[in-house]
């Protein structure tokens, strides 16, 4: 499965992705852990501040949008208060943040940073944002736990609020199952997904699935559907049983010749729209780009839960989903708070960000909104947001530390080496622990 733009849910984007990405990890490797100064702890916001002034916020696409029109709503509500939002862009962004953190100062006051490059930027910058724990205490119960725990440093500290998510499910093109007779309702272990895949692509001729021969594909997504990630307790675990188990799924679906290997996302979004493939394993916000860039297909797909790895367990996963930060050399942090606030802790807000500009919501009381049970016209009048809104409160959350970027470039070899050289997946993992334990100087968890 290529990489998918892991920016946001939205449903106009379909750019790149890997790029910036691949340069944060760049700028962060060597940076000195407490880049910001002399301090190697958060700072914290004055209690009671009066609100006034301006701020900055940065951040990119449709999420800038977004920003941009509820600042309005914000100084409406709070005479005397500006808020400037400057679209970053996105492959300039995190050069941006890494040069602001590093130099401690020409940040904004408010950041767009996704939930898989906040680790690194905690763990590499620990006094670099403001610690919004006291702020944040009522609210942690309030959202996707997944999510939470991407703003969370390995202090317990919070320094930052979650945005949008990405819970995952399996789309599926219903033409394709009809035709080959499988009900996808019956495709609730990996296991029966995988004999699917056989008849499917026996009776139409399709492949099951679209991956990139130079990245991961689904195993980050199936490694957290089991509750784990490349570290456990700060050491390295991408050995692990859980982990071989996916490796080993993933290895069957190749054998049986059920993977479609094509390019990046654009190889992603041409062969789904061609229709060489019959499901995609991803996220709520994969819904955008379908009706966007596929209107022609239109009745054709379905969303069901992923399968699970044991009858009855996790059907879910995450891809992608940002945060919301404050740097600690923000000027004026107590408004920058209140308008983080404003923005993702208003049920209002979050429905409209969704509605509007396709962000779904990591805050849940906003899950319950009537808009996200509505048939959907695309999909044969399911309600399809209604399945990720109800997987949402069941995603797993898994460690995360400043070195996930390290780790993921060595597990792209070793699913290469098991995918398309025949490699034994784990032989191959423990290979992998091997060289990211020497890359990171981490135990490897036993």
């Amino acid at each position: 499965m290529p990489t998918a733009p892991s920016r946001f849910t939205s449903p106009t984007r379909r750019s790149v992705l890997a790029t910036g990405a691949a340069a944060a990890a760049t700028l962060l490797t060597g940076c000195a852990t407490g880049g910001t100064g002399a301090k190697d702890k958060p700072r914290d916001l004055k209690a009671g501040a009066e609100l006034k002034g301006s701020i900055t916020v940065w951040s990119w696409d449709v999420a800038a949008q977004a920003l941009e029109r509820l600042a309005r709503a914000f100084e409406s509500a709070h005479p005397g208060t500006k808020i400037k939002v400057l679209d970053t862009g996105y492959d300039n962004a995190y050069d941006k943040i890494t040069v602001g953190l590093k130099a401690n100062t020409g940040l904004a006051d408010v950041l767009t940073v996704e939930g898989s490059q906040l680790p690194s930027y905690l763990g590499n910058f620990p006094a670099g944002f403001y610690d919004l724990t006291k702020q944040t205490a009522a609210l942690a119960k309030d959202f996707d736990q997944a999510a939470w725990a991407t703003v969370t440093d390995r202090r317990k500290q919070v320094l930052g609020l979650p945005w949008d998510i990405g819970p995952c499910a399996l789309f599926h093109r219903t033409d394709y199952f009809r035709q080959a007779g499988v009900d996808p309702a019956s495709l609730t272990t990996w296991d029966a997904y995988a004999e699917a895949g056989t008849a499917v692509k026996k009776k139409t001729g399709r492949k099951f699935l679209v991956m990139d021969s130079d990245d991961t594909g689904p195993l980050p997504l199936l490694l957290q559907q089991q509750g784990r990630g490349y570290f456990r307790d700060g050491k390295v675990a991408v050995a692990s049983p859980e982990a071989v188990r996916a490796l080993t799924l993933m290895k069957e679906l190749a054998d049986r010749e059920l993977i479609a290997y094509e390019k990046g996302w654009d190889g992603l979004v041409s062969a789904t729209k061609t229709g060489k493939v019959a499901t995609t394993l991803t996220a709520a916000w994969w819904t955008g780009t379908l009706t966007s860039e596929m209107p022609e297909l239109k009745g054709r797909f379905g969303v069901v839960p992923l399968p699970a790895f044991d009858e009855g367990g996790t059907r879910t996963s995450n891809e992608g989903g940002s945060t919301l930060c404050i740097p600690a050399q923000s000027k004026n942090p107590e408004l920058a708070w209140a308008f983080v606030q404003f923005v993702l802790t208003d049920k209002a807000n979050q429905v409209s960000m969704l509605k509007e500009e396709g962000l779904f919501p990591a805050y849940l009381p906003a899950l319950d909104d009537p808009y996200l049970s509505a048939p959907q016209e695309y999909f044969g009048g399911q309600p399809a947001l209604k399945v990720f809104a109800d997987l949402a409160r069941t995603i797993p959350a898994t460690e995360t530390t400043e070195d996930g970027a390290k780790a993921g470039e060595i597990m792209k070899s070793a699913v290469n080496k098991v995918l398309l050289r025949g490699g034994d997946p784990q032989s191959a993992l423990r290979s992998a622990a091997d060289q990211i334990a020497a890359a990171t100087g981490r135990e490897i968890a036993g």
